[in-house]
């Protein structure tokens, strides 16, 4: 569920002038695919049997079922498992939401309000049924006292009412295309969970909501089992029919990748996204995988793939300045990287919405054109004059002599910036040296780093410095902004909507737990941030979204890092999937959600 993973999908709009209507979905600009009286979702088996379980992996550890509060680190699978939102995403098209807990939906005339109507069979995990209070309750406690993302993602949702006894309508401040999707996808729980507990302190009491599976016991930090609700609600429902069909959901935690892959070998756990490319070519090899019992698998995608790198934290000193950021970026040598660590598996992001239509692979022109023209004159030192001239791409080198290249240009942008080298050592004239470090939660990009700190410290005299901390430590000074470089992936939607205030947009560079890790401060980004949201014009937004991933390229806020069009998976032999494949998925919830126990392993 999206909002849930602080991922947003493409924004939504209605046709201009609409009146009043109830329906069971909605869609950006065009008719979702799916009737009001559709039967199932073309990319599940309707008839998968029930049964078994599936035993997925953890990484690091979990000391949190309370998925919307700040503090804490969340169990995986609440969000997949646990937590229901009114409406649900289809992932067979670009955003199309169909009625769930909500039965129809009614949009007002004017588009300052959104009605929903809950089905009466929707029931919490306890039996107690689902109430617009609950609703209202959820809404308000999340956004007041929840993750600050919160707060800024329903800002412009000013309150909700209860208007009948099966009926909560939600008031919006000012209205743009996204907003009422903003509002169905709002996550419900019941009060009772809560009670009279300060919320940021709910974190193992077990969850009383919605969802087709309930927490049937745990040891913190070490593993987590869900048991599927005998008495869901929704398990008749055309949105679930065929989804949900495993008996017990376990997540067992590892800290280590490689105790992680022998763990999978052994049959401890049976599904295994794999991120790690070394592993991917080398380890995912063996006996099990040669009879089949373990299945190696790439499965393809037409998620936009967003962008992955060594963000700089420009609230440090050291990084204010673009040639030095500059400089750092043309020390990192991917092609070198690929072939040597990575096995030729990744693409080098050259946009901040990689895989996809958006990202700039030619000079801007038409719709582009005029608004960086445009915001030139406005605002002329926030707009490079490259962008008119010049694509963008990331540093490549391709062997020594551009390499040399590149190391004698980044060691001019450091003269130029006042660095110069004293007893092995950059430093400029207050006798500051040109020192950083990396901070990870995760040893695997070690091996990455070792390569790139070394071009620095022997080539430039930079020193870098990684440190690899648990994922709770990582978290916590993340969310704080302590820290001088981390790596991380901002995940995007098919069409760019809200989500980008979380990640570029100056009101957000102090906010503790937001994204903008770079610290992004550009008026015309804000501008065209604001101004993407809302628009309901498909040919404008691409335009907007177009002109702020150059101006972002140009502002050298990261060192790319890559990606890859599909995802790697290896699992063991026991389930059987849908003919039909999502388009825009992730593949653990993907498995969750539609693949079942094989016949021959035993269900009910």
């Amino acid at each position: 569920m999206r909002i849930f993973n602080l991922l947003v999908f493409c924004c939504i709009y209605f046709i201009p002038n609409l009146v009043t209507f109830a329906a069971p979905s909605i869609g950006l600009g065009y008719t979702p695919k799916y009737p009001a009286n559709f039967k199932h979702f073309d990319y599940v088996n309707p008839d998968a049997p029930k049964g078994g379980d599936i035993i997925l992996n953890g990484n690091g550890n979990f000391d949190s079922f309370n998925s919307f509060a700040l503090k804490g680190v969340k169990a995986e699978g609440l969000s997949e498992l646990v937590f229901e939102s009114l409406m649900v995403q289809s992932a067979d098209e670009p955003y199309s939401l169909y009625a769930h807990i909500a039965e129809d939906v009614s949009v007002a005339k004017d588009r300052m309000s959104i009605t929903f109507r809950i089905d009466p069979r929707a029931r919490f995990s306890d039996g107690s049924k689902v109430t617009p209070e609950d609703i209202k309750y959820t809404f308000e406690t999340i956004k007041e006292k929840g993750h600050p993302f919160y707060k800024f993602f329903w800002a412009d949702i000013k309150q909700a009412t209860v208007t009948s006894k099966d009926e909560v309508r939600f008031d919006f401040s000012k209205t743009y295309p996204e907003l009422p999707l903003i509002a169905s996808q709002i996550p419900v729980f019941s009060k009772k969970w809560i009670g009279d507990k300060e919320f940021g302190k709910v974190s193992r009491e077990l969850p009383v909501a919605t969802g087709p599976y309930v927490i049937e016991k745990y040891r913190l930090g070490k593993d987590i089992t869900y048991k599927r609700n005998p008495n869901y609600w929704a398990k008749n429902k055309n949105t679930t029919r065929g989804m949900y069909n495993f008996d017990r959901v376990v997540y067992k935690y590892y800290k280590d990748e490689t105790i992680r892959l022998e763990a999978l070998k052994a049959g401890e756990f049976h599904f295994l996204h794999e991120n790690y490319s070394k592993l991917w070519a080398r380890e995912h090899t063996g006996p099990k995988y040669e009879s089949g019992e373990i299945k190696k698998v790439q499965f393809q995608h037409k998620n936009n793939e967003g962008i992955q790198g060594f963000y700089f934290n420009t609230r440090k000193e050291i990084f204010k300045d673009i040639r030095v950021r500059k400089a750092i970026a043309l020390a990192y040598n991917f092609e070198w990287a690929n072939r040597n660590l990575f096995y030729n598996q990744y693409v080098r992001c050259d946009s901040y919405f990689s895989n996809s239509p958006i990202a700039t692979r030619a000079l801007p022109q038409g719709l582009e054109l005029a608004l960086l023209k445009k915001y030139k004159k406005q605002f002329p030192q926030h707009v490079p004059d490259k962008v008119f001239t010049e694509i963008w791409q990331p540093s490549r080198i391709t062997d020594q002599k551009t390499l040399r290249e590149h190391l004698r240009r980044a060691k001019q942008l450091l003269d130029d910036a006042g660095w110069r080298v004293k007893e092995g050592i950059l430093q400029n004239d207050k006798g500051q040296k040109l020192e950083f470090e990396v901070l990870l939660n995760s040893k695997g990009f070690e091996r990455i780093l070792g390569a790139f700190a070394h071009n620095l410290k022997q080539k430039l005299g930079v020193q870098i410095n990684y440190r690899t901390v648990d994922v709770s430590l990582w978290l916590r000074r993340v969310r704080k902004y302590d820290f001088d470089m981390i790596v991380s992936g901002l995940s995007q939607s098919q069409l760019p909507g809200k989500e980008l205030m979380n990640y570029w947009h100056s009101s957000v560079i102090n906010e503790e737990g937001a994204r903008n890790y770079a610290g992004v401060n550009n008026p015309v980004i804000d501008d065209l941030i604001e101004k993407i949201v809302t628009t309901n014009n498909r040919e404008n937004r691409v335009a907007m979204a177009k002109a702020i991933d150059r101006i972002l390229l140009y502002g050298e806020y990261l060192v790319p890092n890559w990606y890859i069009a599909h995802h790697r998976v290896a699992y063991w032999d026991r389930f059987d999937l849908p003919a039909q494949i999502p388009l825009f998925y992730q593949p653990t919830s993907w498995a969750l959600q539609t693949w079942w126990l094989k016949e021959k392993e035993g269900h009910k």
